[in-house]
């Protein structure tokens, strides 16, 4: 596993006494505009009030605690992951269960933590286009998105199966509440992939990180692509030229997970504790467009009414969006993945 470690933050460490304590995590996160959100959110202040030394790095996903759980050499702390592909490791036996005698979630929002995993933040998987190729009138559904003579030009689409099938079929015109009983099946699995298959000639890029489905969006080199709402605001910006639609998006959350034989899983849920605290999740709308799953954080008077309204988990963009089923992927993602990646190889 090839990781990079991109931030020790000592100076808060020094001046608490934390290394005489000897309370040290570390963190795996994706990299990118996200993790930079969640340094200066989260993780910074976070180390500065507790004193405890965090080491930060970016991985390639549940793969990487995968392997290191399988190998007995367990070097992560905290992992950030999907909830779909957390709830997958949890069945495979590669989380810890989290403690929540330390952690408290008397305030968070229902469905949002579960025994191995606590929400960081709300998402939506959605579609975006460049503004310089559709304007401000582009697809508004899957259908759109799928529609080549209508909306003519290149696409980039995922390269893994979390978020992937869920607007296929909604292009093929299963209703949003119909899609996860379709996809209950090897069959209605296919019949995703098969309308992916049908717009392959027009994917240009299969993206396989958050950072590089938005440099395409910046540099331009796709009409349109699936994305995470938060990075394709952030694209926005920094001068790309991009916009999107909540409607018929994947509602989401990110999650926080302590990996099976952590080597400082005690200290880990005493910083998940933190981290998810009111004071720390308000601030992380400042940096990346994404909700809190602390709904005391709404209340401290941070996120203003204008910034809740953009948020995914407001309820009027709530309201048009399709929640991910973690059971459907607790049970399905592995064969899916393994569709899906015949199907990019072909």
């Amino acid at each position: 596993m090839k990781t990079r470690t991109i931030l020790t933050i000592s100076a808060a460490v020094l001046a608490t006494g934390a290394f005489a304590q000897g309370k040290s995590v570390t963190i795996a996160s994706w990299g990118g505009s996200y993790q930079e959100a969640q340094s200066k959110a989260l993780f910074e202040p976070a180390a500065a009030n507790t004193g405890i030394e965090v080491k930060q790095e970016t991985y390639g996903g549940m793969s990487d605690v995968r392997l290191q759980v399988s190998s007995g050499q367990v070097t992560l702390d905290i992992v950030a992951s999907g909830s779909g592909s957390a709830a997958r490791a949890a069945a495979e036996g590669l989380l810890e269960k989290l403690d929540y005698n330390v952690i408290d979630v008397s305030t968070f929002y229902p469905g949002l933590y579960n025994d191995y995993c606590i929400g960081g933040d709300v998402f939506s998987t959605v579609y975006a286009w460049n503004t310089n190729t559709y304007g401000e009138n582009g697809p508004q559904s899957w259908a759109d998105f799928w529609d080549v003579e209508k909306f003519p030009g290149s696409r980039a689409y995922r390269g893994k199966v979390a978020g992937a099938l869920e607007g296929a079929l909604m292009a093929d015109g299963v209703a949003p509440a119909d899609v996860y009983s379709v996809l209950d099946s090897e069959e209605g699995i296919e019949r995703a992939i098969d309308k992916i298959r049908e717009l392959k000639p027009h994917i240009s890029v299969f993206w396989t990180s958050g950072a590089q489905h938005a440099q395409l969006m910046k540099d331009g080199e796709v009409d349109m692509t699936t994305g995470w709402n938060g990075r394709f605001d952030n694209a926005a910006k920094d001068g790309a030229k991009v916009a999107y639609s909540f409607n018929q998006a994947l509602l989401d959350y990110d999650c926080f997970a302590v990996p099976k034989g952590a080597p400082n899983r005690d200290t880990a849920m005493e910083f998940l504790n933190e981290i998810s605290k009111p004071e720390y999740q308000d601030d992380l709308p400042k940096y990346i467009t994404y909700g809190p799953t602390n709904k005391a954080a709404y209340e401290t008077g941070v996120i203003t009414a204008d910034v809740a309204a953009g948020l995914p988990s407001s309820p009027e963009n709530a309201a048009m969006q399709l929640p991910v089923s973690l059971d459907w992927y607790a049970k399905w993602e592995t064969i899916a993945a393994e569709m899906y990646q015949e199907m990019l190889t072909e």
